[in-house]
């Protein structure tokens, strides 16, 4: 399966922002392990960037263990519709083993078990009631 990607309303600078909240990143800690030259400052600003040079993004995204890909290409949009799709069908593909959906068809089969449990044991009286009755014409 290929997946184009669209960069007209990809925000690079958001992107990071994003993944890097995700990972519970603060723009500070960010900062010190970009460098001296960096500040919590420097790093909003980055963050506002539609386009962030290509050097610097490899920087960022190997301090949050991320393809710098995710931060290029990664369009909230369509990853919504994804989910959203994704979701659909699991939802309706769920298996949900052997549970009963019918409690009706329950309930009919409890109802014929427990007539056929009444059956035999009217079966077993008649049986017992034969028994005493020549037990006590033998006598």
């Amino acid at each position: 399966m290929t997946h184009t990607v669209s960069h007209r309303n990809i925000h690079q600078g958001r992107n990071l922002k994003r993944f890097r909240e995700l990972l519970g990143l603060k723009q500070d800690a960010m900062a010190i392990q970009l460098g001296k030259d960096w500040n919590q400052q420097k790093v909003s600003l980055l963050e506002q960037k539609e386009r962030i040079d290509s050097d610097i993004l490899e920087q960022v995204a190997a301090i949050l263990k991320i393809p710098a890909e995710a931060i290029r290409n990664f369009d909230e949009d369509q990853a919504v519709n994804i989910i959203s799709n994704t979701f659909d069908k699991v939802e309706n593909s769920f298996n949900f083993g052997t549970f009963n959906l019918h409690p009706i068809d329950k309930l009919m089969q409890l109802h014929e078990e427990k007539i056929a449990l009444y059956e035999r044991m009217l079966k077993e009286k008649d049986e017992m009631m034969g028994r005493l009755e020549r037990l006590i014409g033998d006598k």
